[in-house]
């Protein structure tokens, strides 16, 4: 059986959820009672955060490289880094990492290829919508991305970072992300919303059905290809 290393705790809720629907995804498409080899290397979210605003790039890949790195010496056969926002550096952890890594951002692309969708809106932290790293990604499959208005991104980043990071999950939250969502419809007219956040799951996965166009549960999309590679 095949080992998967998780990079977690960036943040917490999250990482709990990447736990669950592993089991439940690996024990629907292995209905024999078994479960999966999993390890958890569960990291600070606050120190990564730090290294974030302190634009420390090289620092947050060598925190990153080292967390990997335990799982190889673990024995795990490959890893994901269970975040969006980290994947900012995802290349130069991959290049020094020893075991394979499965890409959030990657995963997400082929999903909305899967879609057929080519106008994408994107949330995340600041970090994620203001980045290279999603946009560089999607573009080489002819996807193109949309960023909330500069207002708009300071509001999901702040309540990203203070409310949902802190598991604080709040209905005037929830509305004000569907109505960034409804703007850029009508603004930017987009075909779906990509969930580049981890946390954002949480709080508009129960509401998703409200905002009229898909929302790309990166959560999800990760799990599925990771109990892919776990099964193969």
């Amino acid at each position: 059986m095949k080992t998967l290393g998780i990079i977690g705790g960036l943040g917490p809720e999250s990482t709990i959820e990447y736990y669950r629907f592993l089991l439940a995804a690996y024990r629907e498409r292995r209905p024999d009672g078994s479960s999966p080899s999993i390890i958890i290397n569960s990291l600070d979210v606050q120190h990564g955060i730090a290294l974030l605003n302190a634009n420390q790039l090289a620092e947050l890949a060598d925190y990153l490289v080292v967390a990997v790195e335990s799982l190889a010496r673990a024995r795990c056969d490959f890893a994901l880094i269970a975040a969006n926002t980290p994947h900012i550096v995802f290349k130069e952890v991959q290049r020094r990492s020893s075991v394979p890594l499965i890409s959030i951002v990657e995963a997400a692309r082929d999903e909305a290829q899967r879609l057929r969708l080519t106008r994408l809106g994107l949330m995340g932290t600041g970090f994620t919508m203001q980045g290279r790293f999603y946009p560089d990604v999607f573009s080489r499959a002819g996807i193109e991305l949309v960023v909330p208005s500069k207002d708009e991104q300071a509001f999901i980043h702040d309540k990203y970072i203070n409310e949902l990071l802190q598991n604080i999950f709040l209905p005037a939250t929830r509305d004000g992300l569907l109505a960034i969502v409804e703007e850029m419809k009508k603004r930017e007219r987009i075909q779906g919303v990509i969930l580049a956040g981890t946390e954002l799951p949480l709080i508009l996965r129960e509401v998703a059905d409200r905002a009229g166009i898909p929302f790309l549960d990166t959560t999800k999309i990760h799990v599925d290809r990771a109990v892919t590679e776990l099964l193969s």
